[in-house]
């Protein structure tokens, strides 16, 4: 199978700390359309993963390629723009304007300052907002200020600030940290959306969400990968019991 069957080829990445190998040889793959989820001890390795792949920390060795393009070169806005979305654990929303404006502000063509002091509430922004408001289980909260929604509303609307860009790959890092049970289901459900059309890796510690959201998890170990599969397949693995389920 060549690369150019995957929306994310990453071969032999490696990230040193101080001689300590955070990430160790690392190669995963993730298909177009595909919900994967990472699970792993703390330490594993997950968030510096993403934070490769996002291009906040760069990599020792290794090759991470999104749509084919090389990324370990590119500056964190280039990979952005390249159509690669990532939601941090803390919410980085605008506490004091509404739901609508968080979403209007996040439409790519108000980046700039320029872009942003001439920018215009046309149509097209009208309708993405719209749209995703919906998409995210907030069309009806556009007029409220964004500090007053939930604390699962307001992880929502940061992913909706994210799906304002178009990603082709969104990341996740723990997602449902904090929520109530319905606000869980409410993401599982938001998450088997929006994969549709795009891939999406989240990084999780709840099993049973996992299993009822993740296509393939990846178990990371010591910066490695310690296997891959479906939940069934992962879980039933001896190596997966020892390390991580078993404790």
């Amino acid at each position: 199978m060549s690369n150019t069957d995957f929306v994310l080829a990453i071969e032999d990445l490696t990230v040193s700390f101080d001689g300590f190998k955070a990430i160790d040889n690392l190669t995963l793959y993730v298909d177009r359309g595909e919900l994967r989820v990472i699970i792993g001890p703390n330490g594993a390795g997950k968030t510096t993963l993403l934070d490769l792949i996002c291009g906040k920390t760069k990599a020792s060795g290794g090759s991470i390629k999104f749509k084919n393009q090389e990324m370990t070169k590119l500056a964190e806005h280039k990979i952005v723009r390249a159509g690669v979305g990532r939601k941090f654990q803390t919410p980085s929303i605008y506490e004091n304007l509404s739901v609508f404006k968080n979403l209007e502000v996040s439409f790519p063509s108000g980046r700039s300052v320029l872009g942003a002091l001439g920018f215009r509430c046309t149509d097209e922004v009208k309708e993405r907002v719209q749209s995703v408001a919906s998409e995210i289980g907030l069309a009806d909260a556009l007029d409220m200020e964004a500090g007053l929604l939930s604390h699962g509303q307001k992880q929502w609307l940061e992913i909706g600030m994210l799906l304002m860009q178009e990603p082709e790959l969104l990341m996740l890092d723990e997602p449902i940290a904090g929520m109530s049970v319905r606000e869980r289901e409410l993401t599982a459900d938001l998450l088997q959306r929006i994969c549709k059309g795009r891939s999406v890796i989240v990084i999780e510690h709840d099993m049973d969400f996992v299993k009822r959201i993740a296509h393939k998890v990846t178990v990371m170990h010591q910066g490695k990968i310690l296997a891959e599969g479906s939940m069934e397949k992962v879980q039933a693995d001896p190596k997966v019991i020892d390390v991580y389920l078993g404790h």
